[in-house]
Parts: structure tokens; sequence; C-alpha cells
């Protein structure tokens, strides 16, 4: 599948919010034109087009689904498990993502450490929502508190990846965050169980 390059946009803060589904165009316009396909006198990367946005909604409000509509206009080509997600399930069922980054870990009830059970009753749920490919969002190290959710690397090869395959929808994993994994391997030591 090669790799994808994204701009996180959101994230565990309370400084970011859109004020109306105008505003969310607004905003989609401004990404559209800034970091992927459209034109600017102002990029900040230069030449350089990312492949998608990366929707990490933690907090915020419902308008989330027009920004994914306006995205979608302009470009015919992740979420917290919990399902449905309360910030972008409107968003997640519009059919507009083609990729979903679910995060797998902070959320205790459905973290595969916690209760394996959970982890893939939460997965099947996450699998009927219309996106072409679900990616499992696990921690790349184990971090003191308030992270959780680490499954070590021969758990996830063994019994976590196995089980997600089993899904015409699985598309990979996502590893939270590259310098924990550069520290920790983990990303090499699982490369061939992906």
């Amino acid at each position: 599948m090669g790799i994808k390059v994204m701009l996180s946009i959101g994230g565990a803060t309370n400084t970011y919010s859109l004020s109306s589904a105008d505003d969310a165009r607004h905003v989609a316009d401004y990404l559209w034109n800034n970091y992927l396909g459209g034109q600017s006198s102002f990029r900040p990367l230069g030449d350089a087009v990312l492949d998608g946005i990366d929707f990490d909604i933690e907090l915020g409000q419902p308008h989330y689904a027009a920004l994914a509509r306006r995205l979608s206009e302009h470009s015919q080509q992740a979420p917290q498990c919990p399902f449905p997600d309360k910030l972008l399930n409107g968003a997640l069922q519009t059919g507009l993502f083609d990729y979903v980054w679910v995060q797998f870990y902070n959320n205790p009830e459905c973290e595969f450490t916690s209760n394996p059970e959970n982890f893939k009753r939460r997965w099947n749920q996450w699998t009927s929502i219309p996106a072409k490919k679900l990616f499992v969002g696990l921690p790349a190290a184990k971090l003191p508190s308030p992270q959780t959710g680490y499954v070590p690397k021969q758990v996830t090869m063994s019994q976590v990846l196995p089980f997600v395959r089993g899904s015409y929808k699985y598309g990979g994993v996502m590893l939270w965050n590259r310098y924990l994994d550069v520290q920790s391997g983990y990303s090499s030591a699982i490369k061939a169980a992906v």
C-alpha cells in the first residue's frame, strides 16, 4: 500500500473548534489549497502535496461532516474506538473516508490488553462503517500513565494481527507516535506480520 503522509488535525486540547458548516467548508478549502492538491501562494510545506487529512478529533462539535464533505468535493480519491464515535460518527457515515485510523489505546473498554473479547467486538463494530480500510491504532511503547493500551510486539503479531487481518477492511497498523517507534523498534518488529 506504500507510505501515506497525512496532516493531522485536532488533538486532545480544547483550542480548536468549527463554529458552523460554513466555517468547516472554509477550513476544508484552506487545507486543500495549502496542504493537498490545491494551489496557494502560501504553502507551508512548499511544493509537497500530502496524501490526506487525519481527523484526530477528540474534542469539538458536530461540523466535521461538512468538513469531510468539502474535502471530498475537492478530491475524489482517525477516531476513538468506542463505537459509534461521539464526535465523528456523522462524518464517518458519509462514506467519504477511504482510510480510518481507530485509536485502540487510551480507551480501556476496547484495549486488547484490558479485554481481548471487547477489543474484537469493537473491531467488528468498526468494520461496519462505510470506509474502505481500517487501521488498528496502538502505542509504539509502554509509557507511564495516563497513556494506556500498550500491546507487546509478540502479542500483536500472534493474537491481534491474525484476528484483524480476517476482515477485508483491514488496512494496517497505525502507531502512536513515530518518536516512540524509533526508540522501541515496534514497527520494524511487526512489519512482516502486518
